[in-house]
């Protein structure tokens, strides 16, 4: 099983920065890839942004050029860099890690890292 932690969340200005971390841990042999969700009260989780164990990204519109995915010092760590910080930024962060073993896929959830930003 693989479980997943993040950290790094808090309350920041706007335009100012702040970088989340995951790290997932267990059996991640399986993991192929790590991304970041969130959600706001009453509102679906929505993509944020992919990272793919080659290290390719994706992201998702309104965050795209603001925010940027890296693999830490090893491929269970993943951060998420956010500059430029908007209001409508402000969330609860999730971090989901993607096991895939022969045809089966898994995800595996953290519980969240609250953002806040003051305008």
């Amino acid at each position: 099983q693989v479980q997943v932690v993040e950290s790094g969340g808090g309350s920041v200005q706007a335009g100012g920065s702040l970088r989340l971390s995951c790290t997932a841990s267990g059996t991640t042999s399986c993991v192929h890839a790590m991304s970041w969700w969130r959600q706001v009260p009453g509102k679906a989780r929505e993509f944020v942004s992919n990272l793919n164990s080659d290290g390719s990204t994706s992201y998702e519109d309104s965050v795209r050029g603001r925010f940027t995915s890296s693999q830490g010092d090893t491929k269970d760590t993943m951060y998420l860099q956010m500059n430029g910080v908007k209001p409508e930024d402000a969330a609860v962060y999730y971090c989901q890690a993607l096991c895939r073993r022969g045809s089966a896929t898994s995800r595996a959830w953290g519980q969240g890292t609250q953002v806040t930003v003051s305008s």
